[in-house]
């Protein structure tokens, strides 16, 4: 049976984040791609101009539907607005035979629209954290998970040994927003104390859907039989061809991934 990957996510108009994003990094790595859309925006490269949650009920409802008909071998999470909608996620999940599940926390938009309420913060932490197999937070978002700052590739490390001592099973903690010029650094923090670290050159480009298009590779390589540390540095290999390869359809300066170029 064909392998698939299911995205419990938000959708995003403008194609080049959340829902589409995911769709377009699980067909480049030749998997079938189910989507539960938990949040519709109207977006573009400009901004997020209006956001509508879907009924939680109705987001398992979609889970469940898939999860009755498809071998999905592994769930990507995104947006997740509230702590109503992570409850009832977390719940439809926990019915289903265990499968690897990796955490994107989206908080922020490229264009600084709030896409999570700020009491959603402690469900997410208790519900999705411990049953996530990697939590894929940038730097902004896991300090407000951790309430605390992150400067430096120290503070980055640090940070991802704390996610792991609060239950993560594993913390791939983005390092695009540390503070300098020089290479990006990811930190890959597992159980046991085992660090991994994934070094690119730093692209001079404003980016949207990087977050989104790094966990769903991920899922994509863990559905595949690959190992975290494999999963992530092919996953972050494959965001930084498909930033390299990137181009802009909006009328604004973010560049949007090329997945397929990414896939050659």
């Amino acid at each position: 049976m064909t392998v698939s990957v299911l995205t419990i996510a938000g959708s995003d108009s403008g194609g080049g984040a959340g829902i589409q994003a995911d769709l377009k990094t699980f067909a480049a790595h030749r998997v079938h791609g189910l989507s539960a859309i938990a949040a519709l925006t109207a977006q573009n490269t400009r901004g997020v101009t209006g956001v509508a949650v879907t009924d939680p009920a109705f987001i398992a409802e979609q889970i469940d539907a898939c999860f009755s008909d498809f071998d999905i071998a592994a769930v990507k999470l995104g947006m997740l607005a509230s702590a109503d909608v992570i409850h009832a996620v977390a719940d439809a999940l926990e019915r289903q035979h265990p499968v690897p599940i990796v955490l994107d926390p989206v908080m922020v938009a490229t264009s600084g629209a709030s896409l999570l309420e700020p009491d959603a913060v402690g469900a997410l932490l208790d519900r999705l954290l411990p049953i996530a197999a990697v939590i894929t937070p940038n730097v902004p978002e896991a300090e407000v998970l951790l309430a605390r700052h992150i400067i430096d590739t120290d503070d980055a490390l640090d940070a991802a040994q704390r996610l792991i001592a609060r239950g993560a099973r594993g913390v791939l903690l983005k390092g695009g927003h540390l503070r300098g010029n020089g290479p990006v650094v990811d930190t890959l923090a597992m159980p046991g104390g085992r660090i991994e670290r994934f070094e690119h050159s730093r692209l001079d480009v404003r980016a949207h859907g990087t977050g989104c298009t790094l966990a769903s590779a991920i899922a994509a390589g863990l559905a595949l039989g690959h190992s975290l540390a494999v999963a992530c540095a092919r996953a972050a290999d494959y965001v930084h061809r498909g930033l390299a390869f990137g181009y802009r359809p909006g009328r604004s300066d973010i560049t949007v991934i090329d997945h397929f170029g990414a896939a050659r």
